[in-house]
């Protein structure tokens, strides 16, 4: 098995290293490539640099920057590094924070796998929620180490994946514990917090506006089920996902509509 890793965090980010050692367990290290952002892309979802080119430097052996977003680094593990021999996975992260409720809507990770999905390559993004379990742990990524690796080969080896034009994909995100807390995985649906939407923070320097971009809290609940609620409650959140962004429980009542 080949596997192309990625994440939106940037090519020197800890997680990446995380990830990197949960593919080598998964594939060995002469089957894993790491095709990365030069900077942090964090919040640029699907985008691609479609109006500009983009730099690919090769660092190592198997490791590349790209200055662009992470679904561009999707596209230049395919196309480029990897066109003589394709990936057979791609797996995005580990992202520093949760990409669970609605952050999943900007997340860079998930970006990634909606990308490798669209090119019919199994893709996983994996996440490490932050919180009051992990936060001061020596290593905040303690849960998605352990882990990890279990949850992918699980994926692989049980979960259904080509079924329709638009491929599913997997959100993973471990709960903020240590991960002798974990208390086990569980299939959910995208959740939604309340009150935690992005908003903006003007400040005003020299006569000039400044916006920045703040974020709400990240422990408010979702209802049981749903990926937050587990990931709070200590387990590893799985949510099957696709790129079809139809509202199919419409579809009866639209037809009323236009009929």
């Amino acid at each position: 098995m080949r596997i192309l890793i990625t994440n939106d965090d940037g090519i020197a980010a800890p997680g990446l290293k995380v990830l990197h050692a949960i593919a080598v367990e998964l594939a060995g290290e002469e089957n894993v490539w790491t095709v990365a952002p030069a900077f942090e892309q964090s919040g640029v979802g699907h985008c691609i640099s479609y109006t500009k080119p983009m730099q690919l430097s090769k660092l190592g052996a198997r490791r590349f920057a790209v200055e662009g977003s992470p679904a561009d680094c999707v596209l230049a593990g395919i196309f480029e590094v990897m066109k003589d021999a394709p990936p057979d996975l791609i797996l995005s992260g580990i992202n520093k924070g949760n990409n669970a409720a609605e952050n999943t809507l900007y997340s860079g990770t998930v970006g990634a796998t909606i990308e490798a999905a669209m090119h019919q390559v199994k893709s996983v993004a994996l996440s490490q929620y932050y919180g009051t379990g992990n936060v001061d742990l020596d290593d905040s990524f303690e849960a998605a180490a352990k882990h990890g690796a279990k949850v992918v080969r699980d994926l692989l080896d049980k979960a259904p994946w080509h079924d329709g034009p638009y491929e599913l994909f997997y959100n993973v995100n471990f709960p903020p514990c240590a991960a002798a807390d974990v208390k086990g995985t569980k299939a959910v649906v995208q959740g939604w917090r309340e009150d935690t939407e992005f908003r903006i923070d003007p400040t005003v320097v020299n006569n000039r506006t400044y916006l920045w971009i703040k974020g709400g809290p990240q422990d408010r609940p979702t209802k049981p089920g749903s990926d937050v609620h587990a990931c709070l409650n200590g387990y590893i959140a799985v949510t099957p996902m696709r790129a079809d962004l139809t509202a199919h429980n419409t579809m009866a009542k639209m037809a009323k509509v236009f009929d």
